[in-house]
């Protein structure tokens, strides 16, 4: 007698699924449909029932169209900060006076100028780069103005 190895024909049938804790839509109306057929006619559902189901099902539908707008409004304000600071390129700030050394704020403190030429980031912050080759975050500016004119 010939034996027929499992695996060729066990292979296919098997899908892998994974467990979920969320009841879909999808679900939910599979589920309602099997007990809509599967109700015993000489005591069928009574329309209370139905209706509460229904309602259930449309507040699950509301909820997950909900969260698909909030993930996408989430989404549209988590703007890079290299675009959220592009605006002071051409302008003026005023910072502190970093040694070069420690990249501290140098001792005795003193207000510098310097024009804003680009901006990049590094490890998740803007970083303003001045015309002087300083590079100073967004956190240590004092205050921004225009572009000083040539008089």
């Amino acid at each position: 007698m010939t034996t027929i190895d499992p695996t060729y024909y066990l292979a296919n049938q098997t899908k892998s699924r994974e467990a979920s804790s969320s009841l879909g839509k999808d679900q939910f109306l599979k589920i309602l449909m099997t007990q809509l057929q599967n109700q015993d006619p000489l005591n069928p559902m009574e329309d209370k029932e139905f209706i509460s189901q229904m309602a259930t099902f449309s507040s699950l539908e509301q909820m997950m169209s909900m969260s698909k707008s909030i993930d996408s409004l989430v989404q549209n304000q988590t703007v890079s900060p290299v675009i959220q600071y592009s605006h002071l390129i051409g302008k003026e700030v005023e910072h502190y006076r970093i040694d070069e050394e420690s990249g501290e704020i140098a001792e005795p403190k003193e207000i510098v100028t310097g024009q804003v030429k680009a901006i990049s980031q590094q490890e998740g912050y803007a970083v303003i780069e001045l015309e002087n080759d300083v590079k100073i975050y967004t956190d240590e500016v004092l205050r921004i103005k225009e572009e000083s004119q040539a008089e």
